[in-house]
């Protein structure tokens, strides 16, 4: 008798997590460039700092969307949970703009700025996103939403280049 091996990760996900794990061939980031894995420890750290927490998971999540990043997908949907977030709110991330009624102005302000940051080479940042966002945060604040853009789009990048299993979870608690 033949198991598909489809059918037997979502019967049991670890397994398919530890089989996906187990044949990953790339380098090991924080291994191989342990400076340079810190110093994006540290803005992550800095860009965050004084957000609100359910909006600092809104954007990494919509960016990990966009990026296809399903490591910083999972991630960033399970710390969402975590924090209480609703399900019906993390499963309208992605189409925020049909159901803008689950997100407050402000958030949707984020969103949109980070759909232009993370898509920037579509047409840059308009000028109407970046209006929208500036009545919404202060000055620093919106300074702290983009440094939070930009951190999330690295890890979603070093996450894609290394090719990082969705499932496993390196931080340290």
């Amino acid at each position: 008798m033949t198991t598909n091996t489809n059918t037997a990760a979502a019967l049991d996900p670890t397994a398919g997590i530890a089989a996906a794990e187990a044949a990953r061939t790339r380098l090991d980031f924080a291994k191989s460039a342990p400076k340079v894995f810190r110093a994006i420890i540290g803005l992550d750290a800095a860009a965050r700092a004084g957000l609100d927490p359910a909006l600092v998971e809104l954007i990494q999540i919509r960016a990990s969307h966009l990026n296809h990043c399903a490591y910083c997908l999972h991630m960033h949907t399970n710390d969402a949970r975590k924090a209480g977030e609703s399900e019906d709110r993390l499963h309208m991330v992605a189409v925020w703009r049909e159901a803008r009624h689950f997100f407050t102005p402000k958030e949707q302000a984020a969103l949109a700025l980070t759909e232009a940051v993370t898509l920037v080479a579509d047409g840059g940042v308009p000028d109407t996103v970046y209006a929208e966002a500036a009545a919404h945060f202060e000055d620093q604040e919106l300074a702290q939403v983009l440094s939070l853009i930009l951190t999330i789009n690295t890890w979603n990048r070093v996450a894609l280049a290394t090719r990082k299993v969705a499932g496993t979870d390196e931080r340290k608690p």
